[in-house]
């Protein structure tokens, strides 16, 4: 009975621990995402094509597309969407329903909390600051970050999904170039803190961003190393959303264009909110 007892306190202890760390989590989650959201201009200045001159001309048609005249141009965007997430490879997808909530404030971060639906189900949090998930709400099963491999994988993320949804960060300024690859791609180049990442943006005759790609900084492969791979996907189903005409629909996944591509983030987005802000 002795020993039940010990049993039973070192599994109570544990729960305890681990409902504290939960609970840390998650005030560090609403932390990052108070932080992010104070970084919306306050009083933004308004679209007009007379800042798309210096651009090549692909990249004047994806603005020209993307922020009609006039528009505000808000830079945090806050996005709710479902859809699949693939926990497996090409082979076995092992897809997951889930739900997901993003604030994405480029080039300052973002935070986007998951949780599928359906068999163990697995949540929590990635950020440009850390990953961490846990399954039953309770137990972590992947908790990393705070190095310069997941903040520059973290980077490249977040300057490839401020295409879809906050095209008024990127605007050219500071730290914001861009360049045309061919008639229909152009190349768009943000740099900040040390970190860089080149995102390629094929647009369509009007100018509506269909694909996008880049090479990530990435350890999803079979040795498990950080290095540059393929990333990218598809964009569609666009609707106006507060003067943005944005994708509702996205599929991408690692290795596109190649053979070995796995869309394990097919996401339909159900919400896009431009949140008010404090930043001057």
């Amino acid at each position: 009975m002795e020993v039940v007892a010990v049993i039973l306190a070192c599994l109570s202890g544990a729960a305890v621990a681990l409902g504290l760390l939960r609970r840390s989590d998650g005030r560090a989650e609403q932390a990052e995402r108070a932080r992010l959201v104070a970084t919306q201009p306050r009083d933004p200045a308004r679209f007009s094509p007379d800042m798309l001159v210096p651009l090549p001309e692909p990249a004047r048609r994806f603005f020209g597309f993307a922020i009609r005249p006039g528009t505000p141009l808000l830079t945090v965007a806050d996005i709710s969407m479902t859809g699949r997430f693939g926990m497996g490879g090409k082979a076995k997808p092992a897809y997951r329903q889930m739900r997901a909530r993003q604030v994405l404030a480029a080039p300052d971060g973002f935070v986007w909390a998951m949780a599928t639906q359906g068999g163990l189900p697995l949540s929590g949090s990635d950020t440009g600051r850390w990953t961490r998930f846990r399954i039953l709400g309770l137990i972590p099963v992947a908790r990393r970050g705070g190095d310069a491999d997941h903040a520059r994988a973290a980077f490249g993320r977040m300057i490839a999904e401020a295409v879809f949804w906050t095209p008024a960060a990127l605007l050219p300024g500071p730290g914001v170039t861009w360049e045309a690859v061919d008639d229909d791609t152009a190349r768009v180049t943000v740099s900040r803190g040390g970190l860089s990442q080149a995102v390629d943006v094929r647009v369509d005759a009007e100018g509506r961003p269909l694909m996008v790609w880049f090479q990530r900084w990435s350890d999803a492969n079979p040795e498990r190393r950080y290095r540059l791979q393929p990333f990218g996907g598809y964009l569609s189903d666009f609707r106006e959303v507060a003067g943005f005409r944005l994708p509702h629909r996205v599929e991408a996944g690692n290795m596109f264009g190649t053979e070995d591509w796995f869309p394990f983030f097919l996401a339909e987005v159900t919400a896009i909110a431009f949140p008010e802000g404090g930043a001057p």
